[in-house]
């Protein structure tokens, strides 16, 4: 073959970035030349068909071999054969096993000049008469040193050694364009998942982080959080269940970031939100005119996910219909794009959660058994905040910080009274419910005392009448100070012993407070 069409071909393949069209354009650039009949790439890969495959006899190591990837020739006893054809009885070879397998095992290349004298090394000798086959010259593709693959020539002219050892300077051009095409791919695919990851878990982490951390000291909580840390460290699916606003992402997300998956994404898909005709998409991705207003591929939600966690929240409002599928996906760790047939491999862990009963979901036929079993590996409860009346108190100390930075308002004083009013509600919205009585009560205590009183005017506990006192108490001034230390001390154990908490439950400055335990005596217990 001649030095300058080589050279330049190698060339036209350096300027090539994709995979599949680098080696497009090595065989058919091959394969254009007169005297070649057939040019193919195979590329050392894991083993895929070993249970199919005709040349598992000749495998020792089935763990990978070598795949037919490119193909590009000219028949000529049968013009109209498809000589680019991929699952042919080649499309698999064991390393070291036949030509193609002891150029790739070995590293070295081979040159066969007289295909009609070697019967013994040729698989189809009656093909090679028929296409009238006389050369055969196999070279290794070899990068920093790897083997890559192997690229084969078949010639209806003879193979001398200088053309031997000019396709062996182009096979090395090759195997570095198919390394930077593959280096080329993994950039553009971690191109991609980033613009991903902005675009979808950005505005998640804000808001999964609106509520801040976890707040609270009660054992029903507690209980909670030992189970976080039980669970978090393996991979089991885990579905979370409790009332609405009880903080069920907060728990998912403390689950994600306790486990060896938190340098990955946690993906949070709202299974209440997604319309019922785009749950597959939502989930497993679409490409391009899959239907009507894909005008680009999009990568679905378990992909993104892949090495990390995905987190359904609502999972009860997944369509029936679809629920087989997300099944499907569980069990087999396989996802397959709306339009594609290509199936994509994830390594993802589910956490699910709900405020129903899945149980009674599943008994009225609207949720699967099967897939109910497979998301309740590990259940966790989360208790109402009526069940953990003890934590209102920090919860809404918390909640009232925030509000006051994120309104830029005057900070009000949380007294005992909107304490209690606090405590005496039921709560039935949780603490997504506290959060915004507690923000609406800032915006209308303009820097005074919090009035909780104007935004629970409704409830039990606001309307709860007074009674008269029949007589007064004229305390000592002992009993005052025993009174005002036993106050302090409630104040500062609610709050975890943090001055300014304290102080603003108690409505009196932090330096106030500092001064008056000073006075008392009171210092923190170890």
């Amino acid at each position: 073959m001649e030095a300058e069409r080589l050279l330049a071909l190698a060339v036209e393949v350096a300027a090539e970035r994709t995979l599949p069209r680098v080696m497009e354009i090595i065989v058919q650039g091959l394969a254009a030349h007169p005297g070649v009949a057939l040019a193919r790439i195979w590329l050392l890969l894991p083993g895929d068909i070993c249970a199919s495959c005709s040349m598992r006899a000749e495998c020792a190591d089935r763990t990978q071999c070598f795949h037919l990837a490119a193909s590009a020739g000219t028949p000529v006893s049968s013009p109209g054969e498809d000589w680019s054809f991929l699952q042919g009885h080649f499309r698999r070879i064991p390393v070291n096993a036949r030509k193609v397998g002891q150029v790739g095992g070995s590293g070295t290349a081979m040159l066969l000049k007289d295909l009609a004298s070697e019967h013994e090394r040729i698989a189809r000798p009656e093909w090679v008469a028929r296409e009238r086959i006389r050369s055969f010259a196999g070279h290794p593709l070899i990068f920093r040193d790897q083997v890559l693959g192997v690229l084969g020539t078949f010639t209806r002219i003879p193979i001398d050694d200088a053309a031997f050892v000019w396709l062996g300077v182009f096979a090395n051009q090759a195997a570095v364009a198919i390394a930077n095409a593959r280096a080329f791919e993994e950039v553009e695919r971690l191109r991609k998942q980033l613009e991903l990851e902005n675009a979808y878990l950005h505005e998640q982490v804000k808001e999964g982080l609106a509520y801040g951390t976890i707040i609270g000291q009660s054992p029903a909580l507690q209980e909670v959080l030992q189970q976080v840390e039980m669970v978090a460290r393996t991979d089991a699916a885990v579905l979370i269940s409790g009332e609405s606003g009880t903080g069920k992402e907060l728990i998912a997300r403390a689950i994600h970031d306790r486990s060896p998956r938190r340098k990955h994404a946690l993906v949070t898909v709202n299974c209440a939100s997604v319309p019922r005709d785009l749950f597959e998409s939502e989930f497993f991705g679409h490409v391009r005119g899959a239907f009507t207003g894909a005008l680009r591929d999009r990568t679905g939600r378990f992909q993104l996910a892949d090495k990390g966690s995905i987190f359904l929240d609502e999972v009860s409002e997944i369509p029936l219909e679809l629920q087989g599928k997300l099944l499907r996906v569980l069990q087999e760790h396989q996802v397959e794009r709306v339009g594609d047939d290509q199936l994509r491999t994830v390594d993802t862990r589910v956490i699910a959660a709900t405020n129903r009963n899945l149980e009674d979901e599943v008994e009225a036929g609207r949720f699967r058994r099967d897939l109910y079993y497979r998301l309740c590996v590990f259940p966790i409860r989360l208790p109402p905040l009526r069940e953990r009346r003890e934590d209102v108190a920090l919860l809404a100390a918390h909640f009232l910080e925030l509000a006051v930075r994120r309104l830029s308002s005057p900070a009000p004083r949380l007294t005992d009274h909107a304490l209690d009013l606090l405590r005496a509600y039921d709560w039935p919205g949780n603490v997504r419910e506290l959060h915004n009585v507690i923000e609406r009560a800032v915006i209308l205590s303009q820097g005074g005392p919090l009035r909780i009183d104007l935004v629970l005017r409704g409830s039990p506990a606001a309307s709860r009448p007074t009674l008269p006192e029949t007589r007064r108490t004229v305390l000592s001034e002992a009993e005052m100070s025993r009174q005002e230390r036993d106050n302090i001390l409630a104040a500062l154990e609610q709050t975890g012993w943090k001055i300014s908490s304290a102080a603003r439950m108690l409505g009196v400055k932090p330096t106030t407070l500092a001064s008056r335990l000073k006075r008392l005596g009171i210092e923190r217990r170890q």
